[in-house]
């Protein structure tokens, strides 16, 4: 089988090298010095494998332990074709992984008493209006960080492509119907977690990208680390996105994600993550220092919406608030992906018992494997664990898709009769479009579609 092929989930294979040689979860043994380092050297020779192969032109890998950063290296070059290398400062656009980096920015302000997960929406920004009254006048950032607030995962992605700016858009959401009751259904939303984040912030009379700086990059050091496209650009040492061309990688797509900064424009390197995952480890603490309250930070990892069974572990999968919660057969974990449909694909995943963190940033997105879910990888990390490091590995698809999935049909109703005696069809519900097969509600077209009819590389939604 193909290394390409094979390798195509780089967040589980550079994670398998480290949790192999990891105490099984009934074992009560430290880690010891010697696993730690067996576990590493497999880590990198994998790594290195994988860019010698091609399977990417280049990735970053970090890994967290305790409070203690233990692995930070780079492979490979950060353009193909160019000299530079990658290294721990190289700077990535991380995608959707931004989404539980700034549910971490909103718990600061919730542990400061600046909002709550339950303030309401129509409080702090009045002039934000979903398609209902009711869900308009009770919505939450609780809602709107757990992809429940009825809005369809596509709404805002389309204005975006076509250049609308971020007001414009959540200005815009008001005309869109909504695919699900409040509060009753999963539905994955760039553009509502971005309007709960700058609800979030509207309180302290600053933008989301200065509130994210000042509550959680500059506190934690992240000196490389930004909401803003233009400071991704500043950097020299920064990765590109790239593409498969002709049968070679190539740099050949941009994408400007500062409509849903919040959701999937942060940029960053796997050394600032590491502090972030030190943050995540020790529950808001960091450096001994308690940044973040425990109560705000521990409502993030709430399973308030279910996914369903992860299809690689078999576990049960969850949405809590900017996090993909997981209870698979090696215990709780906590994670999130993110990519672009052409480009990206970053992850990193928690393990809080064994106080394990990892992330990794590959510098590429492979379309044809689009039915492979970005947001199923974190998951998918426990059960990579317990396979021999080496072994052949079987190609897996994943059949739930990063985005929402489109509605459910309408169930079969009792036909009714005109006075004429003449059948008559129910009418449909409002906001319901009837699929015809699970594989359209599983994956919509507009999530396997790579190129435009052009050909040219389709941007898309960030997952």
């Amino acid at each position: 089988m193909r290394l390409d092929r094979n390798l195509c989930h780089l967040g589980v294979w550079a994670v398998i090298a480290v949790l192999a040689l990891w105490p099984s979860r009934a074992s009560a043994d430290p880690i010891s010095p010697e696993r730690i380092t067996a576990a590493l050297s497999k880590l990198e020779a994998l790594a290195q494998r994988v860019v010698a192969d091609g399977a990417v032109p280049g990735l970053a890998i970090g890994v967290v332990h305790g409070d203690e950063v233990i692995y930070l290296k780079g492979f490979g070059r950060r353009e193909a074709g160019k000299p530079e290398t990658v290294d721990a400062d190289t700077v990535f656009q991380i995608a959707s992984l931004s989404k539980p980096v700034s549910a971490t920015v909103v718990a600061a302000l919730v542990s400061e008493g600046v909002v709550s997960w339950e303030s309401r929406i129509a409080d702090l920004d009045p002039a934000f209006r979903l398609a209902d009254p009711y869900p308009t006048s009770q919505l939450t950032i609780r809602d709107l960080f757990s992809h429940r607030s009825g809005l369809p995962g596509t709404a805002g992605d389309d204005l975006e492509t076509i250049g609308y700016d971020r007001a414009e858009i959540l200005q815009r959401l008001r005309f869109v119907q909504l695919s699900s009751s409040f509060r009753a259904g999963y539905s994955y939303s760039n553009f509502g977690l971005t309007e709960g984040a700058v609800a979030a912030a509207r309180p302290t009379g600053k933008s989301w990208e200065d509130v994210a700086e000042e509550k959680l990059y500059r506190p934690l050091g992240m000196a490389s680390t930004s909401s803003r496209y233009a400071d991704f650009l500043k950097h020299a040492n920064r990765a590109e996105l790239h593409i498969k061309a002709d049968g070679a990688w190539a740099a050949k797509v941009k994408r400007e994600p500062d409509a849903q900064a919040p959701a999937g424009g942060v940029s960053s390197t796997v050394r600032d993550l590491a502090q972030w995952l030190r943050l995540v480890i020790g529950d808001g603490v960091y450096a001994g220092k308690t940044l973040i309250a425990a109560d705000a930070f521990a409502q993030m990892h709430v399973p308030l919406m279910t996914r369903g069974k992860n299809p690689v572990s078999g576990g049960e999968s969850f949405y809590g608030l900017g996090w993909n919660v997981e209870f698979g057969r090696h215990g709780l974990s906590w994670g999130h992906s993110g990519a672009f449909s052409t480009g990206a694909r970053t992850v990193a995943s928690v393990f809080p018992k064994d106080k394990l963190g990892i992330s990794s940033s590959p510098m590429h997105f492979r379309a044809a494997y689009r039915k492979d879910s970005p947001t199923a990888l974190p998951t998918s990390f426990s059960t990579a664990s317990s396979r021999r490091i080496g072994s052949e590995h079987g190609t897996r698809s994943f059949p739930v898709c990063s985005g929402p999935r489109s509605p459910r049909p309408r169930p079969p109703m009792p036909r009714r009769r005109h006075r004429d005696g003449q059948p008559r069809r129910p009418a449909p519900m409002r906001g319901v479009t009837p699929t015809t097969s699970s594989a359209t509600r599983s994956c919509p077209a507009r999530e396997t579609a790579s190129c435009s009819s052009s050909g040219r590389p389709a941007l898309g939604p960030i997952r």
